[in-house]
């Protein structure tokens, strides 16, 4: 499957944006699709995970009640919902897709998409 994010973009603290990973190839309900992000000078994390049909959903500590995840199979996509979002999520936001969501935890990805720069002004 190949996998195309979107939606990034310059935001002001206290503002929303919302990412899309539009999938090709194949039907994306059939992964565990996930949000990552890399920060300069850190490591790649998990910010956000749904199963394959959506029946289980994981968000990091750090973006609990703001950002929300959901799947639009009708449309191949799967969206990261961004509000209230703070310099510290200044990021690139990466889409992947697994076999299931335990694995993106273990952040062992089967397909990746291109990043998509969020930057979050103060």
């Amino acid at each position: 499957v190949q996998l195309q994010a979107s939606g990034g973009g310059l935001v002001q603290a206290g503002g929303s944006l919302r990412l899309s990973c539009a999938g090709s190839g194949r039907t994306l309900s059939s992964y565990a699709m996930g949000w990552f992000r890399q920060a300069p000078g850190k490591e790649r994390e998990l910010v956000s995970a749904i199963s394959a049909y959506g029946s289980y959903i994981y968000y990091a500590d750090s973006v609990k009640g703001r950002f929300t995840i959901s799947s639009e199979y009708t449309k191949n996509t799967v969206n990261l919902q961004m509000n209230s979002v703070q310099p510290e999520d200044t990021a690139v936001y990466y889409c992947a897709a697994s076999s299931s969501a335990h694995r993106l935890r273990g952040s062992q990805v089967d397909y990746w998409g291109q990043g998509t720069l969020v930057t979050v002004s103060s």
